[in-house]
């Protein structure tokens, strides 16, 4: 393993708004949990309000949703810690997709995680520990031909 001073990422597109990049994190494993799809692979993440979708089979009800939004704020109510690891390819654990990394990106790569809830490769902005997040709210959610959109915003976010 090396230290973030040792490495240096690829460059990043984007200046993200940390308690929402860190809520798309626990929201994508939340939704890997329960419905047992893949990450999304659309997401518009914004500091005001965002919209992530996710490939499903079926509509979820309107209590699967309801849980959504209990299992997130749920996981942000345990503070857990925020951490990065710095690890080459070939020591990226199994369960951790890669597929969504740029062709360009490094042998090393900076996993990123979320207590024990959620690991994955991310070059983005990030809380230092879930309670900074605030509270998850679903404001809407839509479904057509397999894509499940959730819009989203955070409530009483406590980041400086």
């Amino acid at each position: 393993m090396t230290t973030e001073k040792e490495v240096t990422l690829n460059a990043h597109n984007k200046v993200e708004y940390p308690p929402m990049h860190t809520c798309e994190h626990i929201l994508n494993q939340t939704m890997v949990r329960m419905f047992g799809c893949e990450r999304s692979r659309n997401a518009h993440i914004e500091r005001k309000k965002s919209k992530i979708n996710y490939d499903l089979a079926d509509e979820p009800t309107e209590e699967q949703i309801a849980e959504i939004a209990r299992k997130v704020n749920e996981v942000i109510a345990a503070d857990l810690p925020v951490t990065y690891a710095y690890v080459s390819r070939d020591a990226v654990p199994d369960n951790v997709p890669l597929d969504k990394l740029p062709d360009a990106a490094e042998d090393t790569l900076r996993l990123v995680r979320v207590g024990d809830y959620d690991v994955c490769a991310c070059i983005g902005a990030h809380v230092e520990h879930t309670a900074q997040i605030g509270r998850f709210h679903i404001n809407s959610t839509s479904y057509k031909d397999g894509q499940f959109r959730i819009v989203f915003k955070l409530l009483d976010t406590v980041w400086e």
